[in-house]
């Protein structure tokens, strides 16, 4: 019973600090008016599709292989997005590299999926607004390749003085493109870790730190939490634990899931995410 209770109670958490994260963005006071916090469901049912579908891909992937593993847990937080995402947990080794792909891959490629329908409905909601518009607390987010050419795709060339006031679905949107790049980095045992890994066998050691390397060279030059980011990558480890059986070579499908996954990484990683 514990195994389900932890899990729902935090999922729950999360939808009610969603729904309020929500309802900020939207200008509510919830302090003086708490019950229009369910106004805040369209980023909150958003957000929480994008990084569900994300975990039940890892989940279901790890069924498939016979690899035991927890349910999704969500971690809620008082913050601009109302959680720090969510995660599952392990509980038994990985054997295969063609495991390793599909158990890897498939959370990122389902978000990534998830996070475009957003982008696509939250873009058609959202307006071009001239940036004098905008408030004294107001900040600006980075645009990737894919999220820049969706906007061109969808509300046309903006250029200053305007810009694009994002939805929440939009928001919601943005934030899934941007986990799915974080978590497709490879480095140590993050999503993109587990893909280099099963392709690059020992090669990993050397892309791991590389690319560590450079995420400390963007926290310098960009975006000071690069920084953050590249400590925690230290502190959770850059190596990878070596899987038991090594198959002498992948299928041409899992090789191209592989190079499909980091390609993703490519068009959707944003080297400024923030600018206030």
């Amino acid at each position: 019973m514990k195994k389900y209770l932890v899990p729902l109670i935090l999922f729950l958490a999360t939808v009610l600090t969603t729904l309020f994260a929500g309802a900020l963005q939207q200008g509510i006071n919830l302090f003086n008016e708490p019950f229009r916090i369910w106004e805040g469901y369209p980023f909150s049912v958003s957000i929480m599709t994008i990084l569900l579908g994300h975990e039940m891909g890892h989940f279901f992937a790890s069924k498939v292989h016979r690899t035991k593993a927890t349910l999704p847990y969500f971690i809620p937080a008082p913050s601009i997005i109302g959680t720090f995402g969510a995660f599952i947990k392990m509980k038994s080794p990985i054997f295969t590299r063609k495991a390793l792909i599909d158990i890897g891959a498939t959370g990122p490629l389902v978000g990534f999926f998830l996070s475009i329908i957003a982008c696509i409905i939250g873009l058609r909601m959202s307006k071009v607004v001239p940036l004098t518009m905008q408030g004294d607390d107001f900040f600006m987010l980075g645009d990737s390749i894919l999220f820049s050419l969706l906007v061109k795709f969808i509300l046309g060339e903006v250029s200053a003085p305007y810009d694009v006031l994002l939805s929440p679905v939009a928001f919601a949107g943005w934030i899934g493109l941007f986990v799915t790049s974080m978590n497709l980095i490879p480095v140590g045992q993050l999503d993109g870790g587990h893909i280099a890994y099963a392709l690059f066998g020992r090669y990993h050691f050397y892309i791991s730190r590389g690319f560590v390397f450079i995420i400390v060279l963007l926290g310098i030059f960009y975006w000071h939490g690069w920084l953050v980011w590249a400590a925690l990558l230290l502190f959770l480890g850059l190596d990878h634990p070596p899987i038991l059986v090594w198959e002498y070579k992948l299928s041409l499908s899992r090789r191209i899931i592989g190079m499909v996954s980091f390609l993703i990484f490519i068009i959707t990683f944003v080297p400024a995410p923030f600018k206030f």
